[in-house]
Parts: C-alpha cells; sequence; structure tokens
C-alpha cells in the first residue's frame, strides 16, 4: 500500500489543489506520504467526495492530479481522500515559534501550567476532532494516526493546569521534519504553549524543521513563513542523522517563557 505513492512526482504536482486522490488511509499509508510531503484531507461525507469528483475529474482524466491504486474494496470512492503538498509551504523553525511578549511574560510570572510529550495522545487527537467543521479527522484517519503513535512516528504535547487537560498538539514525524496537523485549547494561549513545547522537544531531538501545511494568518502569528515546496521537499529528504526519541518528561511552561 505505501508504494501507491512511487509513482507520484510530488515536485511537478499543482500546488493549489489536491495532487491525488486515493490509496486508502492505513498507517503505513500514511507515513510514506509524509515522507513524500503530502497530508490527507479526508471527505467528511458522501456529499464531499461526490464535490471532489465533479471538481477534479476533469484534472484525473487529463493527468495532473493523480488517481491512486490501492483502494482496499472494488466500491471504495477514491474521492473521499485528498492528497495535497501546497506550494509554497509554510514552515517553522523549532526555535522560531512566537509566544509573544505577553504571554512570555505571563509564563515566567504566573500561570502554573506545566507540559508533556506523548502522555495523552489520544485525549488530544479527540480533542481536536471536536466540533471541528469540515470534519476531516475520520475515524479511520484517527485509527491510521494511533497506529503511528504506538509505532513513535506520531507526537502530541500537552498543556496541563494541575491535572485538568487545557491544551495540545499533534503532528506527524518525518526523519527531520515534524508535521503539525491539528491543536486545540481550553484556556486562551494554550495551544500557542503546545506548539511552542513540542517545538522546542522537536528541536532537542535533533529535529530541524516543523511544517505547518496550511498557510493561514494564525500559523503566520506563530511564526510560520513561506518557502517553495522544492526547498521543502529538500529538507524532507535530508538525512536523519541524529534525530532522536522525544523527551516525554513533565516540564514547567515556565521554561518557554525565557526563550
Amino acid at each position: 500500500m505505501a508504494g501507491a505513492f512511487d509513482g507520484l512526482d510530488v515536485a511537478r504536482a499543482p500546488g493549489d489543489g489536491p495532487v491525488a486522490f486515493g490509496a486508502g488511509l492505513g498507517a503505513e499509508v500514511l507515513l510514506a506520504a509524509y515522507r513524500r510531503g503530502l497530508f490527507p484531507m479526508p471527505a467528511a461525507d458522501d456529499y464531499a467526495s461526490a464535490f471532489n469528483e465533479a471538481r477534479f475529474e476533469d484534472a484525473v482524466a487529463a493527468g495532473t492530479v493523480a488517481l491512486l491504486p490501492g483502494a482496499a474494496a472494488d466500491d471504495d470512492d477514491p474521492y473521499a481522500l485528498a492528497w495535497w503538498s501546497p506550494d509554497p509551504r509554510p514552515v517553522i523553525a523549532p526555535d522560531g515559534v512566537r509566544l509573544g511578549s505577553r504571554l512570555a511574560r505571563r509564563l515566567r510570572n504566573s500561570l502554573p501550567w506545566w507540559t508533556s510529550a506523548d502522555r495523552a495522545f489520544p485525549r488530544v487527537l479527540a480533542a481536536c476532532a471536536e466540533d471541528r467543521r469540515p470534519y476531516w479527522l475520520t475515524e479511520e484517519l484517527r485509527i491510521a494516526l494511533l497506529q503511528l503513535h504506538e509505532r513513535g512516528a506520531a507526537h502530541s504535547a500537552e498543556v496541563w493546569d494541575g491535572e485538568e487537560l487545557i491544551g495540545g498538539v499533534f503532528g506527524v514525524a518525518a526523519g527531520p521534519v515534524l508535521s503539525l496537523d491539528s491543536m486545540f485549547h481550553r484556556r486562551s494561549d494554550a495551544a500557542r504553549v503546545a506548539v511552542a513545547d513540542l517545538a522546542a522537544r522537536f528541536a532537542e531531538a535533533g529535529g530541524r524543521l516543523l511544517d505547518a501545511q496550511w498557510d493561514t494568518p494564525h500559523v503566520r502569528t506563530l511564526g510560520a513563513t513561506s518557502v517553495p515546496r522544492a526547498r521543502y521537499l529538500a529538507e524532507l529528504a535530508a538525512p536523519p542523522d541524529g534525530i532522536r526519541p522525544l523527551a516525554p518528561d513533565s516540564l514547567p511552561a515556565s521554561r518557554l517563557g525565557r526563550v
């Protein structure tokens, strides 16, 4: 299944729409996709899948957008799963997450929050799926992500106030790059703290780049800058020399305010 991407030239694929449809969503396929600079966008329902087909079937017929092999069953709808690789690509240096002076000061002086990594991955995943529209974190994708987490390829950072989980972020590591998939907060700024914490831990583990996937005003406030997809793919293909497991320790969030 992971070989479904072998003939796909991501560098020449559309940068402002889906690169491909189909292939299914097993853990091996998902990890292979991230290693090639792709990420999935499952259709929320049959209507969304039908919309994908109506909008992109001409591009598929022309070969501009690939239709991948490897569906789990003959009656599976390939348009229910799109693979994206935007160009340009928003990225953040692991030491480049912006907290802002106000939040940094609060972390240093008053907020009693603490952080952890990979302590509550299923809870972070579930919280990121709550009340989100369009609903892209489907059950199939969540199962694949949980399997990658068990293999040490998907990570979460959690922010706590006492024993209450108040924020988090999760993503998939592909060599020197950690792709940020989603975040949530139950207190103001807790998601931002989670991103900063995961970035700091990834840097300490030898990681070299965070992938923000979609270029939005929000990720720009976190410190993201857009780079050509070719540069992003080159970073992704760099040898993962010196990459170590993420440290799971419970740490005071106040340390992030000192950066």
